[in-house]
């Protein structure tokens, strides 16, 4: 049986690496046709959500001809491609959309976005013209067709700032999109669109905000996902051996105070995120992360109360100490999973964390056994023992 020492080294070193292949695309621009057999000059594998532009630029009267390809997660959901006059980003949009109407048949429509935020959408005529605009559906990819005059001041500099996306739903009876998925593909889901070379730039990587929501997933996932869960399998299963003691309280200490200081951390830039979040909440999550802030605060200065063990209270104290370290631990791992589903970072990052706890539980069930084996053979050692009176001799 492995010792105590080398079990606690395991659980200390305890790390999931994992390498995922992206997933690849199925098929590429070039390889896309037209109903209409249209021809373009330019066509676009864009970087996120598995979408695709072909476009054909008239340097000579300024008109750009479009066509762009995307699928919506979906059936009735919508796509859009948009030009912003002033920066490469969602406010002050000019889009194309497209969407099914109540009839299910597939329209193009024009739609302006406010600069500032909350942003509205608001169906409208765009700052410059746009005309032959159509839309079409086939094997759960929408296209949206159009012929774009460009402004003077963008077709002297040769280059756009193209912004592209997806949504799942439409209110065709107000003509309201509903709100997009606020994932890392949704939220770089922009760039800058080389008129004549066909090159598309990419906007330089993920922005601040999006850099900060990674690192609060990122925090909260280590913390309260992996050192929480890891500190109170040390508390139960290492103390069940003598000379683990005290060795496993300082580690079961030590990852529990680790995985609050971490979680603060990653609990203030939540905080952060909501407050610059105005129009979009994410109400359950907040308010487990919440909840999980205050039991972890409660949990730690509860630490400085303990009674000694043979203290009359010590018994009520262990039942609060292991009800809120397990509430914890649930609250925990289910917040992981809520903030998995709202930042959307890809489904190599979530077979990663349940890989990563399916390990941390094999781990724990393993030593589940083994601590019911030495307990059992405890009781079995202790009730086979002789009874020895004084003088060290058995009792007849």
């Amino acid at each position: 049986m492995a010792s105590p020492f080398k079990i606690s080294a395991l659980l200390l070193t305890f790390c999931v690496s994992i390498s995922l292949t992206l997933p690849v695309r199925s098929q590429t621009c070039a390889s896309q046709t037209f109903t209409n057999n249209n021809l373009y000059t330019h066509c676009l594998d864009l970087p996120t959500l598995s979408s695709y532009l072909h476009f054909t630029y008239d340097a000579a009267n300024s008109t750009l001809s479009v066509a762009f390809f995307a699928s919506p997660s979906k059936s009735n959901g919508w796509i859009s491609w948009a030009i912003n006059p002033k920066v490469a980003a969602m406010g002050g949009a000019q889009a194309l959309v497209a969407f099914k109407d109540s009839k299910g048949v597939m329209s193009a429509k024009t739609y302006k976005i406010s600069t500032s935020t909350p942003y509205s959408v608001v169906q409208s005529k765009l700052a410059f013209d746009v005309w032959d605009t159509r839309a079409e559906e086939e094997s759960g990819v929408m296209r949206i067709f159009a012929k774009i005059k460009v402004p003077p001041e963008l077709a002297a500099k040769g280059t756009l700032n193209q912004v592209w996306q997806v949504g799942s739903t439409v209110d065709v009876a107000k003509g309201e999109l509903t709100i997009h998925d606020m994932g890392a593909p949704n939220l770089n889901s922009k760039g800058t669109l080389d008129l004549n070379g066909g090159k598309s730039v990419s906007s330089g990587g993920l922005d601040s905000r999006t850099k900060r929501k990674n690192i609060h997933g990122v925090l909260n996932a280590v913390s309260w996902g992996i050192l929480f869960p890891l500190g109170i399998v040390i508390a139960r299963y290492l103390r069940t051996f003598p000379s683990a003691d005290p060795a496993w309280f300082y580690l079961h200490v030590f990852c529990q105070v680790s995985a609050y200081a971490i979680g603060v951390a990653g609990w203030a830039t939540g905080i952060k995120l909501g407050s610059e979040s105005k129009g979009v909440q994410f109400s359950l999550h907040r308010n487990i992360g919440i909840a999980l802030f205050a039991l972890a605060t409660v949990q730690i200065f509860a630490l400085f109360l303990r009674p000694k063990k043979d203290h009359k209270y010590r018994f009520y104290w262990n039942i609060y100490h292991h009800g809120v370290g397990y509430a914890i631990l649930i609250l925990g791992i289910l917040n992981v999973f809520k903030g998995l589903d709202i930042l959307q970072p890809g489904d190599k990052w979530r077979s990663i964390y349940i890989i990563a706890i399916a390990v941390l539980g094999g781990i724990a069930a393993l030593l589940e056994l083994i601590t019911w084996i030495v307990v059992l053979r405890r009781k079995s050692s202790k009730s086979t023992k002789p009874y020895e009176g004084y003088g060290g001799q058995s009792r007849p």
